[in-house]
């Protein structure tokens, strides 16, 4: 079935019953036009800072396209052969598509904790957990930002290291200490989509998926562990 691209509204208020300093879990329908996403990401970032709304976690698809983010390489940039985004979060060039759940986390530094490198390591921490639901084990590794798998079963390096295959993306903005853009995770995207990019600037390791990886895992699934293991590591 042939999926529309929806514009979310822009209304960044509380929603009816909640009370402060909660955390509001959006998910959207279909995919979710670029521009809007980020037009509705500064109206809440605002709001927040503002303290008239809640912070939020909001789950999206977006149609394809790639997005560059505030390091990308101009090299990078294989085949635009997808619209092409100028995004304010860090990281380079990424690529989203329908199967890849987008988290988008607003959430106020300025009462979690005003430590990016500890923000940043707490949602690795939270991916990798959300993975081991589903017995995957994600690592990080230095100098390379995101969530990897790695896979002994494919052919080492040239240097004879194993080689890891990226399984969720992570790119985060600050403003006055709320966040915005977040996380991509791979649940059943098109692979070959990436192909029009080097993947965050990084050759010589692969992209893979949960469907890739032989799990029967639908986007469903994944946000109720991504919901239930936000719980446990951000409280």
């Amino acid at each position: 079935m042939k999926r529309g691209i929806l514009k979310p509204p822009l209304d960044g208020a509380p929603r009816a019953g909640q009370t402060a300093r909660m955390v509001d879990w959006i998910t959207a329908d279909g995919l979710t036009d670029y521009d809007a996403a980020v037009a509705f990401m500064e109206a809440r970032v605002a709001a927040i800072h503002a303290g008239t709304a809640d912070e939020a976690v909001w789950l999206v698809e977006h149609p394809p396209l790639y997005t560059a983010g505030t390091s990308a390489r101009d090299g990078d940039l294989l085949d635009a052969r997808f619209p092409v985004h100028v995004a304010g979060r860090g990281g380079q060039y990424t690529y989203h598509g329908p199967g890849q759940r987008i988290v988008y986390v607003m959430l106020d530094l300025n009462r979690r904790g005003r430590d990016v490198r500890a923000f940043v390591a707490r949602l690795e921490a939270w991916i990798i957990a959300v993975l081991a639901e589903f017995g995957v084990t994600g690592v990080i590794r230095e100098g390379r930002v995101g969530v990897w798998v790695p896979r002994p079963d494919k052919a080492p390096l040239p240097d004879g290291s194993i080689r890891d295959d990226k399984i969720a993306a992570i790119g985060v903005k600050l403003r006055r200490w709320v966040s915005f853009h977040g996380i991509a995770v791979n649940v059943e995207p098109d692979l070959s989509h990436y192909n029009g990019i080097v993947p965050c600037g990084i050759s010589g390791h692969g992209i893979t998926s949960l469907v890739d990886l032989g799990l029967p895992v639908g986007m469903a699934d994944l946000d109720v562990a991504l919901r239930r293991q936000f719980d446990a590591t951000f409280g």
